[in-house]
Formats: C-alpha cells, sequence, structure tokens
C-alpha cells in the first residue's frame, strides 16, 4: 500500500558512544517526589500507603535533542515551568500481562536527564475544571533531553544527584532516592496500563523548586554520572 503523505521521521535521541535510541512513547510520572507533591498542593502518602503513581503522556516528537541550543517559549502561556527529571529508556519489549518488579530492571537500556517543560497556567486551569492535562504538558518540544548513556555505566542511581541551574542558580536539586516509587516500581505500574516496548522513554517525575522561565533565561540540568543538558529559552 502507498503512504499519501510522506513518511514522518521518527524522533531520535543520541547514545553516548555512538549511534541513536528510536522514540516509541513518552511516559511521565506525576508527583514522584514528596517535597514536588506538598509544592504543587497534593497530599503525600507515607511509604506504607503510596497507591499507585499518576501518569501522563507526551507525544515522542516533543523531544528536543542537542546542546546549548534553543527551546522555544511556546504559545498561549505566560507561565511556563522548568520540571528537571531523570528518564528512563526502555531497550527490550515488555513480555505480555503485569511485568514484576524483579524483571523490571531487565528492560532499562540506560539514562538520560530531561526537562518536562509545563504551562503551568494551562495545567492550572485544567485542574480546576477536572479537564486532561495534554495542552499543558504534550505541546511541541517540551522535552529537552540529553544523550542516552548505557545502564551499566551509571550503577546505583538512588545516590546520585538530580539538580537545574536557571542562569548560574541552582533551583531544583535531589537525590534520586527521595523518589517515592523507584524504576522497577514505575516499569510495573506502568505494564498494568500499556505494555512497555524497545524505544519507550519515562520522565521519572520532578523534585521541589519547580518555577516560571523567561525569553531569555539559560538552562543547565544535570544527572550524576548520566550527563548535562543545556540550552536556552528563545528571547
Amino acid at each position: 500500500m502507498t503512504d499519501v503523505i510522506p513518511t514522518p521521521s521518527i524522533p531520535r535521541v543520541p547514545v553516548a558512544g555512538g549511534g541513536t535510541f528510536p522514540v516509541h512513547r513518552i511516559y511521565c510520572v506525576g508527583r514522584n517526589f514528596a517535597d514536588h507533591a506538598r509544592e504543587m498542593g497534593a497530599s503525600v502518602p507515607d511509604a506504607a500507603e503510596r497507591g499507585r503513581p499518576m501518569f501522563f503522556s507526551k507525544p515522542a516528537d516533543a523531544i528536543v535533542v542537542g546542546h546549548d541550543d534553543v527551546i522555544p517559549y511556546p504559545p498561549s502561556t505566560s507561565d511556563l515551568h522548568h520540571e528537571v527529571e531523570l528518564v528512563v529508556a526502555i531497550g527490550t519489549d515488555a513480555p505480555e500481562g503485569v511485568l514484576p518488579i524483579d524483571q523490571a530492571q531487565a528492560l532499562v537500556y540506560g539514562y538520560a536527564v530531561g526537562l518536562d517543560l509545563t504551562r503551568r497556567d494551562l495545567q492550572a486551569a485544567a485542574k480546576q475544571k477536572g479537564h486532561p492535562w495534554d495542552a499543558a504538558k504534550g505541546f511541541d518540544a517540551s522535552a529537552p533531553i540529553s544523550e542516552i548513556v548505557h545502564a551499566a555505566e551509571v550503577g546505583d542511581l538512588a545516590a546520585l544527584n538530580l539538580s537545574l541551574e536557571i542562569n548560574g542558580e541552582v533551583r531544583q536539586q535531589s537525590l534520586l532516592d527521595q523518589m517515592i516509587w523507584n524504576v522497577p516500581e514505575i516499569l510495573h505500574e506502568l505494564s498494568r496500563l500499556w505494555r512497555l516496548r524497545a524505544g519507550d522513554l519515562v520522565f521519572m517525575g520532578t523534585p521541589s523548586g519547580v518555577a516560571a522561565l523567561k525569553p531569555g533565561d539559560r538552562f543547565s540540568a544535570r544527572l550524576e554520572n548520566v550527563g548535562e543538558r543545556h540550552g536556552v529559552i528563545a528571547g
């Protein structure tokens, strides 16, 4: 069968050491750091009563790769916020059914650091009306990401520091052991709703300190032992 339009290109993320990672889907975890949940006005259950995590998604072509590049300020907002996150890259299709936690790590190809950019004013309006967040989270260029580093080169995630500087000032910082749900737990929970595939990216949630970005702001996202992602918001 002949395509009636040109075939869209597949979004790809560079991999440290060479090659690229073709992106299938982007899943995102909401409120995965207790301090961020509190600053957003949400209640935080204790470890014994976590319930299940909250998920949303972005289109695969929301990723922006490159280094020190310009990120467009999106339309229809006056309150663009930064959220720095660990990103998990899935390298193997999950088996059918719910993925056991003790098998989840085997699916991980590698890790990156990324930003979940958010039109906060649109999100607040959607929350107030009980509407979906798609317009607030899934817009063009809403997922800047670093190159992916193979999991074997990263080591223990829990001890790593995640941080974001805006114009040289630290805005967000946390060790990854502060995540409410760790990587295997999140993959297990995602598998209850979707079958994970090679090429999926999972943005794992952000610590406290989210705030507005202005045109001309320079950002530097860092994840210890993984990498950095620099850029500037279009002026």
